[in-house]
């Protein structure tokens, strides 16, 4: 196996298995055919410091029809209008500014920009995603960011003040290619900016669920920092954000505009440097405790069950299809999932068929016990769902221990 980005030899420290697509959600026809299944292998470079998965699945198969929505939380929503505004605020944008956005799903991100009468372009790949951007008069490129897509905005609007990527610079098999289509679209001095789930976090609070295929790449600041050095650009700023259980915002200049490279950069280099963020050691000991963490949770959820108990669970992300498969808890354990994502209800979890329904199958069929899948919104969840606990239901937090609330 060799680095997608420096063609080193990789190191394989994490296998949980092999396992569906954790978006591919099935239909009631679907539960009687065979599922694709591939390794979820998570592997170190030493050369150029990145983790990456072992197996690249076609991305066509992937996200031409995708099913999460980025605006179904009250909680996403409010994070990205903040990081629209400061935005906006910290560079200066107005009128004559124009903002494009990889991978913008439903235009979360665009809608605060599009509010403050700033230009914007979504380019997103999935067919059905995109038309509800367009339907929420977010005007949107039904393709994968490439020269197509990159040629057609230079021509239609001209070159870019800043282009965002949030949680999608991950999923992108090529993201050299990225780079000098960034690199091509912007104007001098414009920025590119992404949000990523940040590795350190993952592996501090144990977060293992976030891999999954869509998840190619597992990034530190280190080994955005080498990857941008190649292509002539130059990580500016770097913070660390909230969402998706723990992420970093890096802000990307061409080398030679202008922007003054601050502080938390080198901070944040630091930091990583004395975790041992460049040592194969640091992830061999994460891969022991998620081996750990699932033998704890599926003892928890056997003891409940033994009980006699009644399980549901809160949230059909992506993440959680991860948690299920990895644990081998399908519907010997949970009874139902309930999500509010309307492209979901209805349909069955890949892998462990679990049916998904509508929050009022709360109502009609009470459990005793509900798993948070989506646990990064568990506190939006627990206020949804307060009437429950105070009938007596507990909930259960499945990381980073297992924990009942």
């Amino acid at each position: 196996m060799k680095c997608r980005i420096c063609d080193n030899d990789l190191v394989k420290f994490l296998s949980l298995g092999s396992m569906p697509l954790a978006n591919s959600f099935l239909s009631k026809d679907d539960l009687s055919k065979e599922e694709k299944r591939f390794p979820l292998e998570t592997c170190f470079c030493g050369k150029c410091k990145l983790v990456q998965l072992s197996h690249v699945v076609d991305p066509k198969v992937m996200f031409k029809n995708y099913i999460y929505v980025s605006s179904t939380t009250k909680t996403f929503q409010l994070h990205f209008k903040n990081m629209a505004e400061e935005i906006t605020k910290e560079f200066g944008l107005d009128k004559n500014s124009l903002v494009v956005d990889i991978g913008s799903n439903d235009g979360v991100l665009l809608r605060p920009f599009k509010e403050s009468g700033i230009k914007t372009i979504g380019v997103e790949p999935a067919i059905n995603v995109a038309k509800i951007a367009e339907e929420n008069g977010i005007e949107t490129i039904n393709d994968f960011f490439g020269s197509n897509a990159v040629n057609r905005i230079i021509e239609k609007k001209g070159y870019v003040d800043v282009i965002t990527a949030t949680n999608v610079f991950a999923h992108i098999s090529d993201i050299d290619d990225v780079a000098e289509n960034v690199k091509k679209l912007l104007k001098k001095d414009g920025i590119f900016v992404i949000e990523i789930q940040y590795l350190m976090d993952t592996i501090e609070k144990m977060t293992f669920d976030n891999i999954y295929h869509e998840h190619l790449y597992y990034y530190t600041l280190i080994s955005l920092n080498n990857f941008f050095k190649k292509h002539g650009m130059e990580v500016f700023n770097a913070k660390r954000v909230d969402s998706h259980g723990g992420s970093l915002r890096i802000f990307i200049k061409r080398k030679g505009d202008k922007h003054e490279v601050k502080a938390t950069v080198n901070e944040l280099l630091n930091y990583e440097k004395r975790k041992g963020v460049e040592t194969i050691e640091l992830y061999k000991n994460f891969a022991d405790k998620v081996y750990s963490v699932r033998d704890k949770l599926v003892s928890y959820i056997k003891n409940i069950k033994k009980q006699g108990k009644k399980i549901a669970a809160y949230g059909a992300p992506a993440k959680g299809n991860t948690l299920l498969n990895f644990c081998n808890i399908g519907t010997n354990y949970l009874d139902y999932i309930v999500e509010d994502n309307e492209l979901k209800i209805g349909l069955y979890t890949p892998g462990t068929h679990i049916p998904v329904l509508n929050s009022k199958a709360l109502d009609d069929k009470m459990p005793d016990y509900i798993l948070i899948l989506a646990w990064n919104f568990a506190e939006e969840i627990l206020e949804k769902t307060k009437r429950y606990s105070e009938q007596g239901v507990k909930f259960i937090i499945p990381l980073p221990e297992p924990r009942i609330v």
